[in-house]
C-alpha cells in the first residue's frame, strides 16, 4: 500500500525512480513494457531521434525479444547501434530495454582507418616492388667493380705500388660493403612480403661452436679497428634453430660493436643456459645507445642520434632482420648498456626452437628495423 509520503509503493515515486534511471543511462533509451506499449524515453532518445518518442529508425518492434545488438542507418546519414534487452522477473516477460548510441564518428574513424590501412599496404608494396627492383639493378655493375678488383690484384697483371695497392683495398672494401647492403635489402623484401614463409631451416646447433664460428669470421675486421675481443660460452644443449640465420644475426651485432668502438676498446659475446633458454650477449666499449632510443633503433631504417652525428656509415637495416630472425625462433632481442659507456645486446632463444609453423613475433611481418 502507497504511504501519504510518497513511500516506495507510491506510482509516482516509481516513475520518477524509473526516469532518473533512464537518464542515466549513457544513450538514449526507450522502455517497452509487456504488451508492446513505450513506458518511458530518455532526454537521450528525444534529442537523437528528434521526436518525443520513437522515431525513424528508433520505433520498437512487437513481441516477446531476445538479446540482440543492430547497426541502423539513418536517412540522415548518422549511424545508431540499437541494443535490446528483455527484462524479466523469473518465467516473467516483463518488457524490454532500448538502447540507442549514435556511432557515426566512430564509424567514420573506422572507414579513415581502413582507407589509411588500404594505401599505407600500398605504398609498402610500391617500397617492395622499389628495393628489390633497386638492388638487382645495383648488383651486376658491382659485381664487376668486384670482378675487375680481384683482376688488378693478380700479379700476373703487373705489380702494384703501395699506393695503388691501397686504393685497391679502398675499392674492394667499399664493393663488399655495398654487396652486405644490397644482400640485407633482398633479404628485408623478402621477409616483408605478403604471405612470406619464414623459410627457416631448422637442426640442432651446437652454441659454443656458433658463437667461436662468428667470432672467427669477424676477427679480421675487429683486429683491423684494434680491438680486444673476449668470447665466453660454457657447454651445453643443443639449440634447435637455423645456424646460418642466427650467424648472421651474431654477425651484424659484431660489425655494430667493431664499428662503434674506438680503438683500444672490447669487444665481448657470451652465452649461458638459464633454464629452457639459450641467453646469448654481444657487449663493447662503444658509443653506446642513449636510453631513449633503445626500441626504436629495432625500427625499420631508424639509427640511433649519436650514430648519425657520429658520421658512422650505416643503412638501419641490421638489427631489423636481426629482431626478425629472433622473433622467428620464438625468441626475443633487446638492447641495453649506457650512451658513452658501450652497448649491450641479449638475445634469448628457448633450447627447443620455435613451435611447428614458426609463429612470428609481433614485428616478424615487417622486419623494417634499424642499426645504432
Amino acid at each position: 500500500m502507497a504511504s501519504a509520503s510518497g513511500g516506495p509503493k507510491d506510482p509516482d515515486r516509481l516513475q520518477a525512480v524509473l526516469q532518473a534511471v533512464l537518464e542515466a543511462l549513457p544513450g538514449g533509451a526507450l522502455l517497452q513494457g509487456p504488451t508492446d506499449e513505450v513506458l518511458a524515453v530518455n532526454r537521450r532518445f528525444t534529442e537523437l531521434f528528434g521526436v518525443p518518442g520513437p522515431g525513424s529508425g528508433a520505433a520498437p518492434t512487437p513481441g516477446v525479444h531476445v538479446h540482440r545488438v543492430a547497426e541502423l542507418p539513418l536517412a540522415d546519414g548518422r549511424v545508431v547501434r540499437r541494443e535490446v534487452e528483455p527484462l524479466r522477473d523469473g518465467d516473467a516477460y516483463l518488457g524490454a530495454l532500448w538502447v540507442f548510441t549514435d556511432i557515426t564518428a566512430a564509424k567514420r574513424r573506422e572507414r579513415d582507418l581502413e582507407r589509411d590501412n588500404r594505401a599505407l599496404t600500398e605504398l609498402a608494396r610500391q617500397r617492395n616492388a622499389f628495393t628489390a627492383a633497386a638492388s638487382h639493378e645495383l648488383r651486376t655493375p658491382l659485381s664487376s667493380i668486384s670482378s675487375f678488383g680481384e683482376l688488378l690484384a693478380d700479379p700476373s697483371f703487373g705489380t702494384l705500388t703501395d699506393e695503388q695497392q691501397s686504393f685497391l683495398q679502398a675499392i674492394r672494401r667499399n664493393a663488399e660493403r655495398m654487396q652486405r647492403v644490397i644482400s640485407d635489402l633482398l633479404l628485408t623484401t623478402r621477409m616483408r612480403a605478403p604471405g612470406a614463409e619464414p623459410g627457416l631451416e631448422l637442426g640442432d646447433i651446437d652454441v659454443p661452436q656458433l658463437l667461436l664460428d662468428a667470432l672467427l669470421e669477424h676477427m679480421p675486421a675487429i683486429e683491423r679497428a684494434g680491438l680486444f675481443a673476449v668470447l665466453d660460452c660454457a657447454p651445453g644443449p643443443t639449440l634447435r634453430g637455423d645456424a646460418h640465420r642466427l650467424r648472421h644475426v651474431l654477425g651484424n651485432l659484431l660489425e655494430n660493436a667493431a664499428k662503434f668502438t674506438p680503438p683500444g676498446g672490447r669487444i665481448g659475446i657470451a652465452a649461458a643456459l638459464r633454464g629452457v633458454h639459450w641467453d646469448i650477449e654481444v657487449t663493447d666499449t662503444g658509443i653506446g645507445i642513449p636510453e631513449e632510443s633503445r626500441h626504436e633503433i629495432f625500427t625499420g631504417f631508424v639509427r640511433a642520434p649519436n650514430a648519425r652525428s657520429g658520421g658512422y656509415p650505416g643503412t638501419g637495416l641490421g638489427l631489423a632482420i636481426a629482431r626478425t630472425v629472433v622473433e622467428l625462433h620464438a625468441g626475443t632481442i633487446t638492447a641495453g648498456g649506457r650512451a658513452g659507456e658501450g652497448a649491450a645486446f641479449r638475445i634469448r632463444l628457448p633450447v627447443a626452437g620455435p613451435a611447428a609453423g614458426p609463429a612470428a613475433g609481433p614485428h616478424a611481418a615487417d622486419p623494417a628495423g634499424g642499426a645504432p
